[in-house]
């Protein structure tokens, strides 16, 4: 594969230099693997016996063909020795059907690709071929669905074999032995393949047409059986009723060869059968089959009977623009272009005009394909355009005229959009083929204007994309079809919609045909203003986000003055009411970066006429315009402060009044109720967001008590509204909350209005205690997006109130959203409050509450709260770890000092725990802030334990080559940290879950990193039995916590089965082992299987430490085989078999086989009668005094 360059440079600015634009494509260079096709065709002979042999030769084969789908020329020059190479085994008589049946599979491979019109003329066409085709196409079974692809190529061998140029007659010359007539004749052997095929039911269905049309087309053979073909083929269409498959398999293959014959035979010898085919397919009707492929076929059926109507000729009154060649038609001045056009002999044009009548039967071919132009399918409606601007082409000026005028009338609101596609690809026919004259583009020109932005809502969704596409289209051919000065009263039109599609599409394939249209009609018409500038930046890439081009490609355009006003108006009339929310928003993002363009239109003429339908009827509309309202005011109020001024000046009195009244009008129609609400509500947040941004002179006026009030019962009703629209809803509130309070809350002392103050913040809080889990989550939202001012002197009442609000829902187990919003808007209130080290309390962070805050920033990290959702609680662990990171970089820069050891201890203890669990994505999240608090400069955290070991394990450049995701990455250094005294125990606890859980990748990685740890420690003592203590001190600690505890007891029995305690194995009742075999023995009244089973994995595991410890391991498991779970007896008895065949010094050898015949033969899921026989013979035999029952405990029964 060859991999080229093309660096284009276009002038910037008026500098001399220019920019290269490389673009980097993949463009096949050659057939490059010529050597190993020649290989794989070689070896044929040897594979083709065994049937998945040739398959896979097959498969191998297409693989490599398939790459030249789209630069198949590249085969040219290889077909010949590939075919060749094939039609040899084909035709060697030692060839067994196998083998030739794989060469015919591989010849179709070539066929698909290259195309059989190209490809078949390779295939060998001497009359020595004609019969040997004839004999291997007899010996064919249609019905055979495997051998079809030797059908499909022997059809089309046959159909050039058969243009040999003799009388087929002299081919049957052997045909008479003695006088004895032995075969049918070649003609009639064809023929009869031929119609046998058409009506087949698989792919040479596809090819016996292209047979017929060279075979009936013949001399010999039209003279003979032209006649009766077609009567059989009619017949058979009448007879045919088009309802069941195969009836419609049938018509497909009488069609497609009927519609090939009349378009290669000659029109004298066909005319006088056109009349009689089409009045058959009138009667048949298939215009209204619901087969879309058959009314396709009839469609090409029909222009192809019109074509035979007419004579073959160019019509003289076309219009021919000179060169179709781009690069001759720039290095030919416009006037000599012109000059060349105007020479059309119209006086003979005129001439053969009145000396050609035109048949009846025409009239009738342009009207199916008029209809054809309106049907439901793509493919129907573009063959009729095809077939209407064929026709078009040889018909008298008038009657053209009339039939363009019919085309016309499919551009009507009472037509569907399948007629509007349909006039699109037609009008494209007839522009392209020059008979649209120029006198006709005032008609047509309007028309395609209202096509490139034709967008009919049905239901929850539109039509129209590939309206718009097709009038793309037709820009793109008017653009090679006309000279510029034809176009030059169109060209402010067609640009400003080319590039108003471009931009504003919702549909990306649309913005791309607009982009290449313009780019078309820039390079062949030179008339379009900027051209250039604008191909440059609105290419095909670039046009391919639709947020890039509403918010960046729009505003370089709408710098040129010719398509500021004409993109603003499509905004306003066509996408601030659009169907699709999406649209709506990014339109009027795209009117806020457009208000510096033209300022003074937006706030005279847009801005009214958004006013107006800001309180109209239509749902979309109301929501569209009243979000623009508010981004164009505030845009307008940035344009405003640039001159000094205020956006007052720069809009009436009456907008600002009717800003103002846009609440009270909604809120007096009931409009925030119901479905509108969820619409409205975050609408009318986003305008009191931007006006109060925009500095409205509302303060002290009874708008902003009402604006309050929406904002308030949105919180609290946030429950009632659909759970896609609930985050929206929140963050709009909570940003209009946050700008109302900025400008309308502070008096002229930059102090909160106490009163105001005091409602917001008793109401926030009160709001934490609702029974709705969305109530709470905007309150602490709202409360942590409450102004520095806010906040003064109630801090510690806002921090309180959050604390206790996650304390109780964590302890009960719910609300965890609500925590999770706690979390982060403690971080944004006491980042707004800023740090002090000797200040108030309730008013900044200081050395007072810092240890509070941390503490509940650390308890959060703790969050593991499950639900059928999962683990929920990582949502606040997420947040808190965030916070952590913000607090302690805004301390760490401002005030150190107040930074305690202990504090940043926990905190990096902390998460490096969370960056040792198996969730990936909170693992990364927790990873990078521990690298980027260890690593950062500026400032630096303060009281790092073990910094610079830290920083040997972590050197600066993992903060961005370790990828924290991939567990092969992350555990290889998070296991280092156990080597660290400081982190050893939250590490191994992270650790833990990781080793022990459910997630295969996760568990490998992380147990081979742990693995390397300990092999580095098992010979030292000390190391080891510090490390086991922690251990111990971790299941202690979460001994009836079974997120931790199950996956615990896991991985100690891996680190006991890979022997990592073998230095203490050899001490006598070793305390490491006399404490983990005391914590086991907690757990036997548990009802978890999973940790009875995980506790009898450690108990087998326990077996090799040495003395008395060793038969209270085995007690516990005999107690453990009369468990009253079936289950848990069965695992028993498996893992104490493998556990006696590991350790034969468990037991005397005299008993081994014994105990291990009992083991296995037992059925230990029987009653627990029969069980406890059999267990307390185990008992003696391993000398081990029997349990007694205790009758009480329901559980244990041993």
């Amino acid at each position: 594969m060859d991999f080229s360059e093309a660096a284009n440079g276009y002038p910037e600015g008026g500098e001399e230099e220019e920019a290269d634009v490389i673009i980097k494509t993949c463009v096949l260079g050659g057939f490059s693997e010529s050597n190993e096709t020649r290989t794989l065709i070689g070896s044929l002979p040897e594979i083709h016996k065994a049937d998945r042999d040739g398959e896979f030769a097959v498969q191998k084969f297409k693989v490599i063909m398939d790459r030249y789908q789209d630069q198949p020329h590249l085969l040219d020059p290889h077909l010949e020795w590939m075919t060749k190479m094939l039609l040899n085994f084909i035709r060697s008589e030692n060839s067994p059907p196998s083998l030739v049946h794989l060469s015919f599979q591989f010849l179709y491979v070539i066929c698909k690709v290259r195309g059989y019109k190209v490809f078949m003329q390779l295939l060998p066409h001497e009359v020595s071929d004609v019969h040997p085709v004839l004999e291997l196409m007899s010996r064919q079974d249609p019905k055979d669905l495997m051998t079809w692809e030797t059908r499909y190529m022997l059809l089309l061998w046959l159909s050039m074999a058969c243009l040999i140029p003799f009388d087929l007659f002299r081919l049957d010359g052997h045909l008479e032995s003695e006088g004895v007539r032995i075969k049918e004749p070649v003609m009639e052997r064809i023929l009869a393949v031929a119609k046998t095929y058409l009506l087949a039911m698989d792919s040479p269905r596809d090819a016996a047409p292209v047979l017929v049309s060279k075979f009936m087309t013949r001399p010999d053979v039209k003279q003979k059986h032209l006649g009766d073909f077609l009567d059989w083929s009619l017949t058979t269409i009448s007879h045919t009723s088009g309802v069941s498959l195969i009836e419609i398999r049938e018509l497909d293959g009488i069609l497609q060869s009927l519609a090939k014959l009349f378009k290669h035979g000659k029109r004298d010898d066909f005319l006088q059968y056109a009349p009689i085919v089409l009045r058959s397919l009138e009667e048949k009707c298939l215009s209204e089959s619901s087969e879309a492929m058959l009314r396709k076929i009839h469609i090409k059926l029909i222009q192809r009977l019109g074509l035979t109507f007419l004579k073959p000729r160019l019509a003289a009154w076309r219009y021919q623009r000179g060169s179709r060649s781009l690069a001759a038609n720039l290095s030919v001045s416009h006037a000599a272009a012109a000059a060349a056009a105007a020479v059309t002999p119209e006086t003979e044009a005129q001439e053969q005009d009145e000396d050609y009548d035109i048949p009846e039967e025409v009239e009738t071919v342009i009207e199916h394909l008029l209809v054809g132009l309106k049907d439901k399918e793509t493919v129907v409606r573009w063959s009729a355009a095809k077939g209407i601007g064929r026709v078009t082409g040889r018909l008298p000026k008038e009657l053209a005229d009339d039939v363009v005028g019919s085309v016309l009338e499919c551009f009507s609101f009472q037509e569907t959009d399948n007629a509007w596609h349909g006039g699109c690809l037609a009008l494209a026919e007839l522009g392209r083929r020059g008979l649209l004259l120029p006198s006709r583009l005032t008609d047509v020109v309007p028309l395609i204007m209202k096509a490139l932005t034709y967008d009919e809502k049905r239901g929850a969704c539109s039509v129209g994309s590939n309206v718009r596409d097709a009038a793309c289209y037709v820009c793109w051919s008017f653009s090679r079809a006309y000279e510029p000065k034809e176009l030059q009263p169109f060209v402010a039109q067609i640009a400003s919609a080319l590039l108003i599609t471009t931009v504003f599409d919702r549909n990306i394939n649309c913005r791309r045909a607009a982009s290449a249209a313009f780019q078309e009609n820039v390079g062949r018409q030179g008339t379009f203003p900027h051209g250039i500038d604008i191909v440059t930046a609105a290419d095909y890439f670039a046009v391919g986000i639709i947020s890039n081009c509403y918010l960046n490609i729009s505003v370089f355009i709408a710098g040129f003055p010719e398509y500021t006003k004409s993109m603003i108006d499509h905004l306003i009339t066509r996408k601030i009411n659009h169907w699709d929310s999406t649209i709506r928003q990014l339109a009027t993002k795209a009117l806020h970066n457009l208000t510096p363009q033209a300022p003074d239109y937006m706030a005279t003429t847009v801005l009214p006429q958004l006013l107006t339908t800001a309180v109209g009827v239509d749902l979309h509309g109301r929501h569209g315009a009243i979000l623009a309202c508010g981004e164009i005011t505030h845009a307008l109020y940035k344009v405003a402060l640039q001159s000094n001024r205020t956006v007052m000046d720069l809009i009436s009195p009456e907008c600002g009044d009717a800003l103002k009244n846009i609440h009270n009008v909604l809120h007096e129609r009931k409009q925030y109720r119901g479905f509108g609400g969820a619409l409205m509500r975050p609408a009318i947040c986003s305008l009191i967001e931007k006006l109060s941004l925009s500095k409205m002179p509302f303060k002290n006026d009874p708008i902003i008590t009402a604006w309050q009030s929406i904002i308030d019962d949105t919180i609290m009703n946030l429950h009632l509204f659909s759970s896609g629209l609930k985050e929206d809803i929140i963050v709009s509130v909570v940003t209009a909350l946050s700008a109302l309070c900025e400008q309308y809350y502070q008096d002229q002392k930059n102090q909160a209005d106490t009163q105001i103050q005091d409602v917001l913040i008793n109401q926030y809080l009160e709001g934490l205690k609702s029974s709705q889990v969305l109530t709470r989550c905007g309150s602490a939202r709202a409360l942590g997006c409450l102004p520095r001012f806010m906040i003064h002197s109630k801090l510690k009442q806002i921090f309180g109130g959050l604390q206790d609000m996650c304390a109780v829902s964590q302890k009960e187990g719910n609300f965890t959203e609500a925590r999770r919003d706690a979390v982060r808007s403690v971080a944004q209130v006491f980042l707004k409050t800023g740090v002090c080290p000797h200040g108030s309390p309730d008013s900044v962070l200081c050395s007072e509450n810092i240890a509070e805050v941390y503490g509940f920033l650390l308890c959060s990290l703790n969050d593991y709260t499950t639900d059928s959702r999962g683990d929920i609680g990582a949502w606040v662990r997420k947040a808190a770890m965030t916070s952590l990171k913000e607090i302690t970089f805004m301390v760490a820069s401002s005030s150190p000092e107040i930074l305690s050891p202990n504090l940043v201890k926990s905190m990096m203890c902390c998460l490096a725990q969370q960056a040792a669990e198996q969730n990936d994505h909170y693992r990364a999240h927790a990873g990078n802030i521990f690298l980027h608090l260890l690593l950062n400069t500026e400032p630096v955290v303060p009281h790092i334990p073990h910094k610079e070991e830290l920083l040997s394990i972590f050197p600066v450049e993992t903060i961005t080559s370790l990828n924290w995701n991939a567990p092969s990455q992350a555990f290889k250094y998070i296991a280092q940290l156990l080597g660290l005294p400081e982190y050893q125990y939250h590490t191994l606890l992270g650790l833990s879950v990781s080793v022990g859980g459910i997630t295969e990748s996760t568990a490998h990685h992380s147990s081979q990193s742990l693995f390397v740890f300990l092999k580095g420690i098992q010979n030292d003592s000390d190391a080891l039995t510090q490390f086991a203590q922690t251990l111990l001190r971790i299941f202690k600690d979460n001994l009836h916590n079974d997120r931790v505890s199950v996956p615990l007891l896991m991985m100690l029995s891996q680190m006991l089965a890979n022997n990592f305690f073998e230095i203490l194995i050899t001490q006598e009742n070793h305390q490491v082992c006399v404490e983990l075999l005391g914590l086991c023995k907690e757990l036997r009244k548990s009802k978890n299987v999973a940790k009875l089973r995980a506790c009898i994995y450690v108990y087998c595991g326990l077996i090799q430490f040495q003395g008395d410890v060793r038969k209270k391991v085995l007690s516990q498991l005999l107690l453990l085989l009369c468990h009253s779970f079936p289950v848990i007896r069965k695992a028993t008895s498996s893992e104490m078999y493998e556990m006696l065949l590991t350790y034969n010094d468990v037991t005397d050898p005299d008993v081994l086989d014994d105990v291990l015949t009992l083991l296995s033969d037992t059925q230990w899921e029987s009653d627990l009668a029969t069980v406890r026989t059999h267990r307390n013979q185990l008992c003696d035999w391993l000398g081990v005094p029997r349990p007694r029952p205790i009758s009480k405990d329901p559980v244990q029964v041993s």
